[in-house]
């Protein structure tokens, strides 16, 4: 099983960027379906993007322009531009090979202060 590890949150002003990083162990991250979500307080949690093994990319429309997923072969990336106050959630990377998503990281929380 695939252990999940996301970096990079913290926090940031409105406007700003970060570049979230999700890492793979025990098994090489290249061969999934890479997904990232959020949770903020109160809400549920919702899709952000994702990556097929081919590169494929897909974003909510509340994301997209503003986010950026990419990969390599060791890690899954969401660059964040133009930080709203609404993106401050927790995020959480997530694989998959096919079906659902059934392999989540812990996340981590980004801020975006007004």
């Amino acid at each position: 099983q695939v252990q999940l590890v996301e970096s990079g949150g913290g926090l940031v002003q409105a406007g700003g960027s970060l570049r979230l990083s999700c890492a793979a162990s025990g098994r090489t991250i290249s061969i999934y379906i890479v997904g990232w979500f959020r949770q903020a307080p109160g809400k549920e949690r919702e899709f952000v993007s994702a990556i097929t093994r081919r590169g494929s990319t897909y974003y909510a429309d509340s994301v997209k322009v503003r986010f950026t997923i990419s990969r390599d072969t060791t890690k899954v990336y969401l660059q964040m531009n133009s930080l709203k106050p609404e993106d401050t959630a927790v995020y959480y990377c997530a694989t998959k090979l096919t079906g659902s998503y059934d392999n989540w990281g812990q996340g981590t929380q980004v801020t975006v202060s007004s």
